[in-house]
């Protein structure tokens, strides 16, 4: 049998994949304000890339009380939901698959964004981190997390919920699927963790009980749009915001297990892509692909020769591109052809903005031409 190819067709759930290149969540911060309402201008972005087998969007709060940086889209409201149809419109016209990126911060967030100016978590303990907030003169700036306030197993019921409806929002403004964010230091990624999880309920302790959240979720979501159109993010090896739990990867993979049962479509590992972060060790994608049948997604400074080792090892099935899908909107035929990859021209205009830096990076074609 030859080795797969990032440019085979892939089959995941019902969904036909063009490639198994996917384009990789990242926050852009452009959306509508007040309202946190996705824009036209979103929807021509991902038009632009939807030759990616697979898209998944940036992370989108799904409540207020999941926000965590200013300008991120939503997906709890009506305007969001008309907001986010735009954009499943225009890559469904442009033959794309798309899934929406689910997302509660949880105690990485900043008081302005709640009602008492308390975000919550697990257990009360500030991430020793900082959020992108933009302040009343418009400007953004990187400022601290504040102590948040212990979630109430009520609190933690109504997050469910959340969760189950943002699903709901998401297939009703035409997504294909959903994706959990579960890594990064985020909510679940709370949870996941003994450094960020004092809890003395069934919600803390054991790994059987320190996963038991990430189950609700997936369990409260799958029920409502179907298990093989949900699959969740998990960044095992993040050390920073508080999060370096050398336990950790003992309750990925248990969830993994319990993902494995429940039929959930896909583990998406988020690799630490910063210069000095762990490598990710040959075991763990061992137990990882043992333990897990379904689509395996990996993501973090891939390259093509990289992405091609991983596939041929087994240990992937779908390659996630961030950074690259920014400058190269055409990034999969400039991997097939091993065209040169355009760099981000100005680091500014990465989180907010308008269409610069944003829309209008052309594809290769279009640069020859005007050569």
């Amino acid at each position: 049998m030859k080795p797969a190819s990032l440019f085979e067709r892939y089959r995941l759930g019902s969904l036909d994949l063009k490639n198994r290149i996917v384009m990789a969540p990242m926050t852009r911060a452009r959306s509508l304000q007040p309202g946190n309402i996705p824009s036209a201008l979103m929807a021509e972005y991902y038009r632009q890339r939807a030759s990616a087998g697979l898209i998944i969007t940036e992370a989108t709060q799904i409540s207020p009380q999941g926000q965590g940086y200013s300008w991120t889209p939503g997906i709890h409201s009506p305007e969001q939901v008309s907001g986010w149809q735009l954009t499943t419109g225009a890559v469904h016209q442009a033959g794309g698959v798309i899934f929406s990126q689910l997302w509660h911060v949880g105690r990485m967030s900043h008081a302005s964004f709640h009602h008492d100016g308390q975000p919550v978590a697990p257990s009360a303990l500030a991430p020793d981190a900082q959020v992108w907030v933009v302040n009343e003169r418009g400007e953004g700036q990187m400022v601290d997390c504040p102590q948040p306030r212990t979630l109430s197993r009520k609190d933690i019921q109504n997050i469910v919920a959340d969760y189950r409806q943002a699903a709901l929002n998401a297939v009703q403004a035409g997504f294909d699927g959903v994706e959990v964010h579960g890594g990064n230091g985020y909510l679940i990624d709370q949870f996941l963790r003994q450094t960020s999880n004092k809890r003395t309920d069934e919600y803390g302790g054991t790994v059987a009980n320190r996963i038991r959240f990430a189950q609700d979720v997936l369990s409260a979501i799958a029920e409502a749009i179907g298990h093989e159109r949900t699959g969740i993010r998990l960044s095992p090896f993040i050390t920073q915001r508080g999060m370096n739990d050398p336990q950790v990867s003992e309750a990925i993979l248990a969830l993994a297990a319990w993902c494995e049962q429940k039929g959930i479509a896909f583990i998406h590992l988020a690799e630490a892509d910063w210069d000095d972060a762990p490598q990710i060790p040959e075991h763990f994608r061992q137990s990882l692909r043992e333990t897990f049948s379904g689509t395996l997604i990996v993501a973090g400074n891939y390259d093509l020769a990289k992405a091609e080792e991983i596939l041929a090892a087994g240990y992937a099935d779908l390659i996630a591109f961030g950074r690259p899908f920014i400058a190269n909107p055409d990034l999969p035929h400039r991997l097939a052809h091993r065209l040169p990859l355009a760099q981000v021209r100005d680091p500014a205009t990465l989180f907010g903005g308008t269409a610069t830096g944003y829309t209008d990076y052309s594809t290769y074609t279009q640069q020859e031409e005007t050569l």
